[in-house]
This record gives structure tokens, sequence and C-alpha cells, in this order.
């Protein structure tokens, strides 16, 4: 059933688009949307109709003919005006002609992104209480609901709980999580999904017989594609691609309205990155920019590709599939049978992260150069399976040889070491070489004298205040930080330690209370030593002999021994 047509100035019909001529009159024509129509078509053969719906999904997928559709199969009388409400609204009778030309006075439609204050709200609710004027139900339709103001969900919740028998709400958005969920408890939440690519190229195929357009297979399903599930867009975009051809629309034509690079454009792209040919790779990438081509999409249609060859790798029998285009079977078999999945699988995370950097970079072009030229640049490094296995190889002993290299992927660059990265291989009981120059401190003080030595500052000043030694031997230290230690304090003390001595140490946080820190031991140290030098005679008597005298300071003063002599009586020698 499509819509009627209106009359433009002059009596001529006026041209309707695709998408409101061919826009869903019944449960029947609703397409991708099974589970809804089989829910609200027997409730409503069941009398057990709901006082409020909610109706969720992405922009185009129905929310609001749905809605409508709702409204003339609530209100149907019948081609004879005797019917009750049906799943299968006639058409033809007074309520559904004036719902379908948005005219019914008991069909309420409002857009709560434009009125959405409580006021609004509360006017809008005043005509709940009464009856209808001539419909079986008053019913309305509130599109983007999550768009009102709290206050104006506030006032909706109690005619909401407790609505009249002859009142039905229909509420439609795409942000659900938006909306109370005191509104969403007294709802029927249907959440519209996503229409399938395949539907919608079905469906633009019948709607173009229809109207007598010849379109190319292939153009409907860049359509269905680019629509992402939304009908509407999709028959907007059928709308467009029919103006532009003016006779048969062709893929070609199709591609360069989307902006899209030509499919075998994108496997030629592909192939060229995988192959490390930079320069062939930019030159494509430049002329279909010069074409038309978004340099974001050009990126999105790479990443399709490598979708596209990984599912071939993985599953060899997805090329079987009779719906896959001719030069997707051929050409993707043959590079997939090429490419290892490690480098299809690298190539998938450079290729995501770099469709971010060109939608965010102010020159998209320039970003999706450097995404190429970093995929040609790794295109012959190692993956990181080949990394381990070279490095098990080394330190097993096996000769240091280049692995063998996966098929579809080029060799090495030349002048890169292939054993570069694989340890040289020793005796297990053979320590790792020290530098023979290189300190070795035998305490935990000596430790932290190194740090002072070497102009450490930071980290000395803060293991000489904040860490309390637990144990230490050469090669590994527990400490147990005080209050105000840094949480990185043990990583940065372990890496300091292996550049300083040229071995490596295991550096780690004990939670046993552990010794005094250097700070309060040399503090202890010098009270017990002014404490000692107090009680001495000599230092007694100076303090008597001098009134309001103090000890400063205590210092060990190194005295050289008498030499020995005839006659020498080391016992004899008085302490000083």
């Amino acid at each position: 059933m499509t819509a009627p047509e209106a009359k433009a100035p002059g009596g001529r019909s006026a041209y309707r688009v695709l998408a409101r001529k061919y826009r869903p009159a019944t449960f029947a024509e609703l397409i991708g949307q099974e589970a809804m129509v089989r829910t609200l078509t027997n409730s409503i053969a069941a009398s057990r109709i709901a006082h409020a719906f909610v109706l969720t999904g992405v922009r185009g997928v129905g929310k609001t003919t749905t809605a409508r559709i709702i409204a003339r199969a609530l209100n149907c009388i019948g081609a004879d005006g005797k019917g009750g409400p049906t799943a299968d609204p006639c058409g033809v009778c007074d309520h559904c002609r004036a719902i379908t030309e948005d005219r019914h006075i008991d069909v309420i439609e409002m857009d709560a992104a434009s009125r959405s204050k409580v006021e609004e709200m509360r006017e809008l609710l005043d005509g709940v209480r009464y009856h209808p004027v001539s419909a079986r139900y008053k019913v309305y339709i509130i599109d983007e609901v999550h768009m009102l103001s709290d206050k104006a969900f506030n006032a909706l919740l109690k005619t909401l709980e407790e609505p009249p028998a002859h009142t039905k709400f229909v509420f439609a958005t795409t942000e659900v999580r938006k909306i109370p969920v005191t509104v969403l408890s007294r709802c029927q939440r249907f959440d519209l999904r996503r229409v399938d690519a395949n539907v919608l190229t079905a469906h633009f195929g019948a709607i173009a017989a229809k109207e007598g357009v010849e379109v190319e297979p292939g153009a409907f399903a860049l359509i269905a594609r680019a629509a992402d599930g939304s009908v509407r867009d999709g028959l907007s975009l059928l709308d467009q691609a029919i103006s532009l051809a003016i006779g048969p629309v062709r893929e070609g034509e199709v591609r360069r309205m989307l902006g899209l690079a030509d499919r075998s454009q994108s496997f030629d792209l592909f192939d060229r990155l995988m192959a490390g040919d930079c320069k062939a790779a930019l030159d494509l990438l430049q002329a279909a920019y010069e074409a038309g081509a978004d340099p974001a999409v050009a990126i999105q249609d790479l990443l399709e590709v490598c979708h596209w060859l990984t599912r071939l790798k993985a599953v060899p029998g997805t090329a079987d599939n009779p719906l896959v285009a001719e030069d997707l079977r051929v050409r993707g078999r043959a590079m997939a049978e090429r490419l290892a999945l490690p480098v299809l699988a690298r190539a998938w995370q450079m290729l995501l992260k770099g469709l971010g950097e060109v939608q965010g970079a102010p020159y998209p072009i320039q970003a999706a150069e450097m995404v190429l030229i970093r995929l040609a640049h790794l295109s012959d490094r190692p993956t990181p399976g080949e990394l381990v296995a070279r490095l098990t190889a080394g330190a097993g002993g096996e000769p240091d040889r280049a692995p063998t290299k996966p098929s579809g992927q080029s060799a090495p660059a030349a002048g890169r070491p292939h054993g570069a990265l694989a340890p040289q291989p020793r005796s297990p009981a053979e320590p790792a070489a020290i530098p023979a120059a290189a300190p070795q401190p035998q305490s935990f003080a000596e430790t932290v004298a190194l740090l002072a030595e070497r102009k450490e500052a930071i980290l000395h000043a803060l293991l000489w205040s904040k860490a309390h030694p637990v144990a230490f031997e050469p090669g590994r230290i527990e400490f147990h930080p005080a209050e105000g230690a840094p949480a990185n304090l043990a990583h940065r003390l372990g890496a300091k330690l292996t550049e300083l001595t040229g071995r490596r140490w295991i550096v780690a946080v004990s939670s046993e209370p552990g010794e005094p820190t250097l700070a309060e031991q040399s503090a202890g140290a010098e009270r017990k030593a002014e404490a000692e030098a107090a009680g001495h005679p000599l230092v007694q008597a100076v303090l008597q002999a001098f009134p309001g005298a103090g000890i400063e300071a205590v210092r060990t003063i190194d005295v050289p021994a008498p030499a020995a002599g005839p006659g020498f009586d080391p016992d004899s020698v008085e302490e000083n």
C-alpha cells in the first residue's frame, strides 16, 4: 500500500520521495521486524493491548511508521464500518485514511525535541481525560521522547500509571537509555533491529521494479551497505542514485556517488601494502582521493578486504556461498592463500586504529597516507609468533637463521640481521658476564651510597628516608615503603641498579615492617653518640665549667698511633 499522492500547485501530482511513497501502512509491509510484528499481531487478536509502548532503534528502521500502524490498527472500523481492532487495517475507512494523511483529530503526534517543557506536557495531558471525538482510542505518539525534560517525565508518570481506558501512548526514541526507568517500567518495550543487508537489497529491488527503473545488483548491494540497516536512509540513497543516473543505475555510478573506491582498487591497494610497495599504495590512494573517495571510507574498504581475507583464511568454505560476488571469490581466495593469518590480524589492528586517526585528523588524506606507510613498512617484519620461535631457537642453541616465511609475506629487508633478537646460547650454570669496573654493593647502605655517588639525588633521598630494609643479597632487595613513598619506587631502583652494576636486580616490596630507614638509623646513632659523649668525665667537666654550654655534634677523630720504640708499652698510652 502506498500513500496517496499530493497535488502540486497547478494540479499536477507532486513528487513524493521513495521513503514517503513506499512507507508501510500495515504490519505485513514492515520488513526486518518479525518478532515485534508477531507480538503486536497476537496482542491485538487476543485483545491484550498495552496502554503504552516504547519503540526504540536506530534512525530509519520504522519507529514512527510502526506507531502510526498501531494507531490505525486500534481505530480501524473496516470497509463496512462495523469492524473492531485488527492487525490488518483496511486502509479505506475514514479513520485509516485520516491517520494516513496525518489529519485525525484523535491521533496526536508530538515532537519532544521541540516541545520538551513541562508546561507543554501538561497542556498535552489536559486532553487525556476527555473521550475521543470519533475514534475508538485516543492515541498519543511522542517522537524522540528522550528529549523531554525531567519535570516533563514526572508530569507524565501519573498518567502512565493509571491511564483512561480510551487512551494509548506510543513513544519513539533512538536513545532509550535516556528515558527514566520509572517511565520504561510502565510501558511495553520493542527494540527495532537493524534491517539485514540482504533484506534491504530485496526490498530495494521490489521498489525499483515498481518504479520501472533498471538497477544493477551490485548497486543495490552498495546502497544496502551504506544504509547500515536503515530502510529510510537506503531509500533516500536509491532516490538519489536514480536521479543521478537518468537511466539504468550502474554500480560504478553509485560507488562514485557514495565516495567509495572500486572494489578491485581496494584489493589492489591491500595487495600493494602487503607486498611493502609503499609508492604504489600511495599512488592508488591519491588516485582514489582525486576521484572523490573519502580517505576514511578508503580505510574502511581496506578493513572490509582484510576481514574478507581473514574469513577465507579461517573458513575457506566461505567463498562457496553463491551470493558472494565472483571477484570476491576468485581474487579473495588467491590472496588468502598467500597471506598468513597473523599478518592479516596485525593488518586489521593497524587499520582499525588508523581509521580513528583519519576520522579525527584535521587533514584526513595525510592521516590515511601515514596509515598506509606504517602498514607497508611492517609488511616484511616478523609476526610475534615468529619472534617467539626465533628467541626459542636461539636459547636452545640451534643455528641462528631467518624463520621460514609464510606464503605471501615478503623476505626481510636487506641489511637487517636475522639473529639480532636471539640471545647467544650459554650453559645454564654460566653466570651472565658483569663488567669488571661495575660497582657491586654488598648491603642496603652501600646501595644507597652508590646512588649518592652517581648523582641520583631523588632516588637517594627516597631510599634514605622512605624505605625500611627487609632483606638484602647481591641482586635482590626487599624493603617496606614508608608513608609517602612513590608506588614505582621498587621498579625505579631495580632499573637504576641494573644500569649501574651491569647485572639484573630484583627489587620487591615487602609487607614486613623491616628495619628503621637509614635516616632513622643515622639519627639514632647520633643520639647514642651524644649520650655517650655527655657521660664522659671530661665533657661533664667542660659543661660544668661553662654554664649554658651544650653538645653541638659528635665527630670521630682518627688519632695516629705513636711509633713503637725500645721500651714502648702500648698499655701505657692513655685514651684521648
